[in-house]
Parts: structure tokens; C-alpha cells; sequence
């Protein structure tokens, strides 16, 4: 006896004939989980008799949709939902936001060897202060200062990496309950903490030049309405996802907002290369921001430090929250980081970081053209705006070639929203398989057109 379809035909509210809008409907409830692999789909004259289209319509929809992969036809016994088509080429991964790869096994080795040679035991064998020992924190102070970022030593802690700040900074200045503030489209691990914590996490508006002053004003008169705290999170500079950078005019509006309202700020920095010469908004409003940067994003990923500089009434809470996460920053780590920084390989590697990058952003503009945003300056991620269910179709068509990209989910404060896109981060493969990967999603760009988000329309 042959199992009953558990999917309901349907066809997406759209501007389009009867088979493209069949087959946006099933790929959208495919590739939302809706629908499992192996479920069985409805015969094609049932879907056909449900929604008054012909036969003819339902097959041609249904062999689109094999074609991409997304179901399967087996004779006899019907057709299905498919897992993705294996694919005998190596898969290339641009979904994950690192920089190009610079450091050769040479300048490890000479590097391991220089720190051999002058080691410091009690790193090793002495619990470090809860935010750094001092002359790490000094050392981290002069790297930032050559990014644009003017700190001090007592305001400074290093963290396990940026993630590990942001979490501090938003474990101080939210509540249980409270409400976190970003860009519509943001960091996928500020909507991990904050979805993870219980966090009303709510997003604003954005145009080319980041978050608007005006949306985040509506949101703050909105959210001090419902007697909640909420706190800014935001990042000024190459924001992930869209790459867009705010400039000065805009920095010191979103200040003037924040103090407004008296709200916290939490800016994240990490992309920045240091050649924008636009002011950071810890120091435009350094009595209410949280600062985080990290030397993962501009030199190593393996360097996991990250520093959080925090206004001078919260440090101590900070130093309270980063020794309850029992995470300190690894001493050897830091001894990497005190090498590279004194004898200059770090500064060294994040020019040479700039240059590549530049040189990955040309490589892609060539391939995707006007499809694509890029960042001003250097940076080595990109992003493709497309409505949610065309960035679906997308990450399908995308791994089916064998190319991993960031899902529309990742990034999209409001899942359920019209507008998304495609995080492309073309810092961490080789160049040949970078330019591979390109070529090929340039392809899918051109087939999958700008369609809406789906919404139902049953007959």
C-alpha cells in the first residue's frame, strides 16, 4: 500500500506561469525542512486536480525540481524528496569568515623557536590576571592603536577570542529578559547568544551605510515602551554580512541615538584592517560602549585573542563575568601573540592580509559583477542580495556543485522576512579553487533570477 503525501500542493503568490510557481512552492517547503528526504509526493494528477493546472504543468514543474536535486522519480512507486546529489569534486567552503592563509610553515617554525629560546615559565605555570597579564594587554593596546583604536591598559582584557568578548559585554550590559538591537542582517553568533540566552533579539533597518539612525530611533521609543533594557550591538566597520561601512557623519548619528535613549553599545570591530581612518564609536562615545576586536580575523585564526575594551565604571563587572566563564586566554597563545607583536611578523601579516584580500575581491567582482556588494576597503567577505526563497535555491544549487555557502538563516534577524542574501567569504580557499568556485556561482546567480519570497495562494 503506497504511503499518503504529506505535503499539501500549493502555488506561490507570484507574477509567473503555473510551473514556476509549483516548483518555487516545493522548493521552498524542501529546503525549509517542511518536507524530508523520502517523503513521498502527491501523484501529478492529484496536484494537478488540486490546483486546476494541467498535467503537462505538474510534470514540467517536477523535472525542474529533479533536475536541481531537490526530489527523485522511481518507477513505479512515485516520486520523492531527495538528499542532495553527491558529488565526486572537492568540496570548496565559503561559508566560513576567515582570512587568507599567509603564515608558511617556515615562519611557525622559526617562530616556535625563538619562543622556545626565551620562554617565561611562570606563563605557563602561574593562573594569569582574570583579564591578562599587563604587559599582554599593553602589547594588545599598541596593536590597536595602529588600527585606529585609542585604549588603555586597565580597560583593556583579552579574551578566547572575539566570541568570548561578545559574550561578556552582552552578559554586563543585558538583562535576562532584555532586548539586543542589531542590524537586520548580523553576525550569526550574536543571534546564537542571544537566541541561546533568551534574549529578544529584534533588528534595524540598514542601507549602504549600515544601521539607520532614524529605524533605531523607532526601535529604542518602541522597546522603552515595554520598560525593557536594550543594549546596541553593531558593527560600524566591513559588517558581516553585507560589508557595508558607516561613514563618520553616520558613526556620530547612531551615538547621538544611543545617548539619546541611554542605551549600551556594543561595537564589534573585527574585520577592520586599520585603513578607514573613520573613528571607532568607543571613541566617539567611549562612557557607553564595549569594544571588541581580535587578531583571529587579522592575522591567524589559530591566534584565538580577542580584546575587550570596556567604558571604566564596567570594567570590574567584566573581570567578574570573563573569570566566571573558567576560559582564560591560552599562555602559549599569548606567547605567539608577544612574539609576532614585537618583532613585527603580526603587522607584517595584516598588510599582507589587505593585499590579498584586495586581490580576492578584484577576482570576484570579474566573475559576479553588479550581483554583488563589496566592501570599500579591504575585506574578505562579499554578499549577494536576493529574496529568502531565490537564497534558498541558491544553497541548494550551491552545494550541489559542491560549494558551501553561509545559508539566508545564518545571518537574517527575522527568518521569516523578505529580504536576505548570500554571505560569500572568499578569504579562506586557495585561489584556484576560489576562482573554480566563482565561476560556478556565477552561473547559479544568472539562473536563479530575483523571485519573491513565497506566499501561498491555494486554488
Amino acid at each position: 500500500m503506497l504511503l499518503k503525501s504529506p505535503w499539501k500542493p500549493y502555488l506561490v503568490a507570484m507574477d509567473a506561469p503555473p510551473s514556476e510557481r509549483l516548483v518555487n512552492a516545493l522548493a521552498h517547503d524542501i529546503i525549509e525542512g517542511r518536507l524530508e528526504g523520502n517523503d513521498r509526493l502527491p501523484p501529478h494528477r492529484d496536484v494537478a486536480y488540486q490546483l486546476s493546472i494541467g498535467v503537462g504543468t505538474v510534470t514540467k514543474a517536477y523535472a525542474v525540481l529533479e533536475r536541481r536535486g531537490l526530489i527523485r522519480s522511481e518507477k513505479g512507486r512515485g516520486t520523492f524528496v531527495a538528499a542532495l546529489p553527491a558529488t565526486s569534486e572537492p568540496v570548496i567552503d565559503l561559508s566560513v569568515n576567515t582570512p587568507p592563509r599567509l603564515l608558511s610553515e617556515r615562519m611557525l617554525s622559526k617562530t616556535l623557536t625563538s619562543i622556545a629560546r626565551n620562554i617565561n615559565s611562570d606563563l605557563f605555570t602561574q593562573y594569569p590576571p582574570d583579564g591578562g597579564h599587563a604587559e599582554h594587554r599593553r602589547q594588545m593596546v599598541q596593536w590597536l592603536a595602529g588600527l585606529g583604536m585609542l585604549a588603555k591598559v586597565d580597560q583593556l582584557l583579552l579574551c578566547n577570542g572575539a566570541q568570548q568578548a561578545l559574550t561578556v559585554a552582552f552578559s554586563v550590559t543585558s538583562e535576562a529578559n532584555g532586548i539586543i538591537l542589531t542590524e537586520a542582517q548580523t553576525y550569526p553568533g550574536a543571534i546564537s547568544f542571544a537566541r541561546h540566552n533568551g534574549h529578544c533579539l529584534r533588528g534595524v533597518a540598514i542601507d549602504r551605510e549600515g544601521m539607520r539612525p532614524d529605524a533605531l530611533d523607532r526601535v529604542l521609543r518602541r522597546a522603552g515602551g515595554e520598560n525593557k533594557r536594550a543594549v546596541v550591538y553593531v558593527t560600524p566597520t566591513l559588517q558581516n554580512p553585507t560589508t557595508v561601512t558607516m561613514g563618520e557623519s553616520r558613526r556620530r548619528d547612531i551615538v547621538s541615538v544611543c545617548r539619546k535613549h541611554d542605551v549600551m553599545i556594543i561595537e564589534d570591530d573585527v574585520y577592520s584592517l586599520g585603513s578607514t581612518g573613520l573613528s571607532p564609536l568607543a571613541m566617539l562615545a567611549p562612557e557607553r560602549t564595549f569594544y571588541v576586536n581580535s587578531l583571529s580575523k587579522t592575522v591567524s585564526p589559530g591566534l584565538r585573542i580577542g580584546s575587550l575594551v570596556a567604558p571604566a565604571c564596567f570594567v570590574g563587572q567584566a573581570e567578574v563575568v570573563l573569570s566566571a566563564t573558567s576560559s582564560m586566554v591560552s599562555p602559549f597563545s599569548c606567547a605567539v601573540m608577544a612574539e609576532w607583536l614585537v618583532n613585527g611578523t603580526a603587522e607584517s601579516v595584516r598588510r599582507s592580509i589587505g593585499a590579498e584580500s584586495s586581490r580576492r575581491l578584484e577576482l570576484a567582482k570579474s566573475q559576479l559583477g553588479d550581483a554583488a556588494i563589496f566592501p570599500e576597503y579591504e575585506g574578505f567577505h562579499i554578499w549577494l542580495p536576493m529574496e529568502l526563497g531565490t537564497a534558498d535555491s541558491f544553497v541548494t544549487a550551491s552545494q550541489a556543485v559542491g560549494i558551501l555557502v553561509t545559508p539566508p538563516s545564518a545571518t537574517a534577524v527575522a527568518p521569516d522576512g523578505g529580504d536576505g542574501g548570500i554571505r560569500l567569504c572568499v578569504g579562506g580557499p586557495e585561489l584556484s579553487d576560489l576562482k573554480a568556485a566563482l565561476e560556478k556561482l556565477s552561473l547559479i546567480v544568472m539562473n536563479c533570477g530575483r523571485r519573491q519570497q513565497p506566499h501561498r495562494s491555494y486554488v
